[in-house]
Formats: C-alpha cells, sequence, structure tokens
C-alpha cells in the first residue's frame, strides 16, 4: 500500500480526473434519452452476473455471459442516435459544453396543467381541431423533442390553442408537457407497425401508439375528421373518452378530478 501511494503522481491524478470528466458528460448527455433506461438493464444483467459467480450457480453464470455478448454487439445498434450526436460534438468541440436543455425534464407533473389541456382537447372536438399532446413521464423523449421547436412555455388552454391553430407551422407536429411546462411543439413521433390498429386511424394516431409502445409517455389525440379524443398508454389506444373521463384517466384519482373538472361532482354541462 505504501509503495503504491509513493507511486502514485500527479499524472495519474490527471488521468482520473480526464476520465470522471468523460464519464459525468456522458451521463449529462444521455441524461432524458431512452438510453437511460437500457443502461439499467445492462447494470442488472452486470450485478446478476456477478452474484451468480460468487454463489457458484454455473449454469446461470453461463447463460448471463452469452447474454452479454449479444448486448455487446446490439448496443452500438440500439444506441446508434446517441453515439452518432456524440461523435458530432467532439467534432464540433463542444462535448463538454454545459448544455441548458436538459433542466427542462426536472419538473415534477402539474394537476393544473392537465385541467389546461383537457379543457383545450374539449375545445378541439368541438371545432373539429387535430391535436396531438405528449405528457412525458419516467422514459426520456429528447430525441423528440429536438425534432420540434423548444418553447419551454407553461402550459395554458390558450397556448394549446394557438398550437394547433390549422395552417399554422407547428400543428401538425406533437406537442410534448412535461410537469406544467409545454416542451417543445412540432415534434415528430415514431409510427406504430401494429396491424391490429384500424385501418381508419390517421398518422396522429398511429404516431400516439407509436410512442406509447417505446415509452411510458401518456398521449392524447383529438381527430380532425371526428373530433374523438383518444388516449395512447402502453400501446394500447382508448378511443371516444369524455373531457371528463379524460381528466380521469390522466390523473387517475376521482377525488382529484373533482377540484378540476366542474361537472365530475355530477352536475350539468351549460
Amino acid at each position: 500500500m505504501a509503495n503504491l501511494i509513493n507511486n502514485f503522481g500527479i499524472l495519474d491524478i490527471i488521468d482520473i480526473l480526464i476520465v470522471a470528466a468523460v464519464i459525468y458528460r456522458t451521463m449529462l448527455f444521455i441524461k432524458g434519452t431512452r438510453a437511460v433506461s437500457l443502461i439499467k438493464g445492462v447494470a442488472i444483467i452486470f450485478l446478476a452476473s456477478i452474484a451468480s459467480r460468487l454463489v457458484g450457480f454455473k449454469t446461470v453464470n453461463w447463460l448471463i455471459q452469452q447474454l452479454v455478448t449479444l448486448f455487446m454487439v446490439a448496443l452500438p445498434i440500439v444506441f446508434y442516435p446517441e453515439l452518432r450526436k456524440t461523435l458530432e460534438q467532439l467534432g464540433r468541440g463542444n462535448f463538454f459544453q454545459k448544455d441548458d436543455r436538459f433542466s427542462i425534464f426536472e419538473r415534477g407533473q402539474s394537476q393544473k396543467a392537465v385541467g389546461e389541456l383537457v379543457r383545450a382537447a374539449e375545445k378541439f372536438s368541438e371545432k373539429g381541431i387535430g391535436a396531438l399532446i405528449v405528457l412525458k413521464r419516467e422514459s426520456g423523449l429528447m430525441e423528440y423533442v429536438e425534432t420540434g421547436t423548444l418553447l419551454d412555455a407553461i402550459v395554458s388552454g390558450a397556448l394549446l390553442e394557438t398550437i394547433f391553430f390549422p395552417n399554422t407551422s407547428l400543428h401538425d407536429g406533437a406537442v410534448i408537457i412535461e410537469g406544467d411546462r409545454v416542451v417543445a411543439a412540432g415534434c415528430l413521433l415514431p409510427l406504430s407497425d401494429n396491424l391490429d390498429l384500424s385501418r381508419e386511424l390517421g398518422t396522429r394516431h398511429r404516431a400516439a401508439v407509436g410512442l406509447s409502445e417505446i415509452s411510458d409517455a401518456l398521449v392524447v389525440v383529438v381527430s380532425e375528421e371526428t373530433g374523438t379524443i383518444s388516449l395512447a398508454e402502453d400501446g394500447k389506444l382508448q378511443r371516444y373518452l369524455t373531457p371528463k373521463q379524460l381528466q380521469e384517466k390522466l390523473l387517475s384519482n376521482h377525488q382529484t378530478v373533482e377540484k378540476f373538472w366542474p361537472f365530475a361532482r355530477g352536475g350539468k354541462e351549460a
């Protein structure tokens, strides 16, 4: 131990600091993307491998080693967008620069924002205005945020109505909401390949289902043709929702709904 300390010089300190800086920047870089969930999965497999080796489960350990080999081949393919972006930032020399975009993903869910969203969806339904609204939960959506226009504005019915007003530059894309903030608008979402979806469903509905298949986000869709309100979650589309039903599903708490939806107590609509 004494010899190790004596041999530890200034170059070793610099070496450790460089590695720490790269790891820290990499963690910031993947924050808010799907890579976080995948890395957690890899970490679990790695810990399971160590545990099986310590316990002496040879067959289990062999199986895990095969999975690790498979992951080593698959990871570059899965992380292709992130790897390409990393190399581009290295080429531009701004890999270590601070990126403030990630600060927009550090807010909690707002019940007031849900109320504003539901009221906007009701107006869209009445007027036959198409809308696609994403409510972010745990899964990172940064790669989809970057396809749109960053806003970082307080959620309000007026703002959503302005964004989805027909023939505006942002009305065809999706709005992504985190907590009480509209993070971005005009975002492009992945389309679902599910052959069981009705053929009468358009691009908005397929995009909503597509994102819900690969993330835990909730996606609200208002049909431009029929005014139908739908909600996509876990790859499934719930259609023909009333504004009250939408509010209940988004909040998942009937007592909370009464605070924000004036007809939840059994009153009549005006």
